[in-house]
């Protein structure tokens, strides 16, 4: 039976004033029937809100070699064991070709914190708007606003920034020698500029509690984002964090939609990591108020290089075959397959 104090405090926060308190009662739901509602509810305000469909993004994760020393990833820099990649200027432009041909109207541009000149990813973005009509997004950390500003005049749409955490003390446990105030200092950046900017976080990770998370989703409708990404903490053998258990599933997708109760109509994927557990949970994803899906164009040769987490979804698969699946998802999902560009709704 769902709880009259559950209801009231979903009440809450699909209203106009949620509440950390209320979050937090939600968060801690475990029962059946009380989760089916709060996934319903998140479902129809996404479809109310942004329509019943669902977006493709083409990633390309065009370099492996970061100076962060995040102790949670992968690529971090004192990581020795990874293989390190940067794909050339010919080879980038080969997976946007190829993201084009799918019809997709986005590309991700990522990488670790590998300080590529500006002027070089400027010019790759000015050639990429020179021969195709698409969104570009670029997701490569923390800048100086000079290069931020750089590639908005090349051409760029949109930048992804995830917080990780908007607690401080938090957010610095995670990393060495990083502050949450240079992290903020460049979402504000990004937000002068004019970039539809995106953030996001992890769950499960040591030190996190459902009253940070709370708190982070409390963040997201105050910073108003854009785009908003969700994902559950993996594990990698090769960082600080390699012996901590994974983020789990359920309080993933509640927090997926929380967010979109909260945030009403920020673009949110059902991220790799959601499909990179013991199964495919980007399909509970969509089906918890997520929109967008983000097949992956980097070459097949360098997949397996971009290891944040082990076991990442999708890494033996030639270029861009995961495009092919995204009908499926939807379909599972009971969406409408959307090819447009997407532009945030909150402009």
């Amino acid at each position: 039976m769902i709880r009259t104090e559950f209801l009231a405090s979903l009440d809450h926060v699909a209203g106009t004033q949620p509440k950390a308190a209320d979050l937090e009662l939600l968060l801690g739901a475990t029962e059946d029937d009380e989760l089916a509602l709060l996934f319903d509810t998140a479902r129809k305000i996404r479809d109310i809100e942004m329509g019943k469909r669902v977006l493709l993004r083409g990633l390309v994760e065009f370099s492996s070699h970061c100076s962060n020393t995040c102790h949670y990833c992968g690529l971090n820099c004192t990581n020795s064991k990874l293989e390190r990649y940067r794909l050339s200027d010919r080879g980038i432009l080969e997976s946007i070709r190829l993201i084009s041909t799918a019809n997709i109207k986005t590309v991700v541009l990522q990488s670790g914190e590998d300080k590529v000149p500006a002027s070089h990813l400027a010019g790759i973005i000015r050639e990429i708007k020179s021969r195709y009509d698409m969104a570009i997004t670029v997701s490569v950390g923390e800048r100086p606003f000079q290069d931020y500003e750089m590639w908005k005049k090349a051409g760029a749409d949109r930048y992804l920034l995830r917080i990780e955490s908007s607690d401080k003390a938090l957010y610095e446990s995670l990393h060495r020698g990083r502050t949450i105030e240079t992290r903020l200092r460049c979402l504000d950046d990004l937000r002068t500029l004019g970039y539809q900017v995106g953030s996001g976080i992890m769950i499960g990770f040591r030190g996190q509690n459902v009253a940070h998370i709370a708190r982070d989703i409390l963040f997201f409708r105050e910073r108003n984002f854009d785009m908003i990404g969700i994902g559950p903490f993996i594990p990698h053998p090769d960082t600080l964090f390699r012996d901590d258990p994974a983020g789990t599933a359920e309080l993933t997708l509640k927090t997926v939609a929380l967010t979109r109760i909260v945030t009403k109509n920020a673009w949110m994927p059902a991220t790799t990591a959601l499909g990179s557990m013991d199964r495919d949970y980007r399909v509970d994803a969509l089906k918890a108020g997520a929109n967008i899906v983000m097949p992956n164009f980097t070459p097949a040769v360098f997949k397996k290089q971009y290891e944040i987490y082990p076991g990442k979804r999708c890494i033996s698969e030639h270029t861009g075959a995961c495009a092919g699946c995204m009908q499926h998802l939807a379909n599972l999902a009971g969406l409408t397959l959307d090819l447009s560009r997407g532009d945030s709704l909150k402009m």
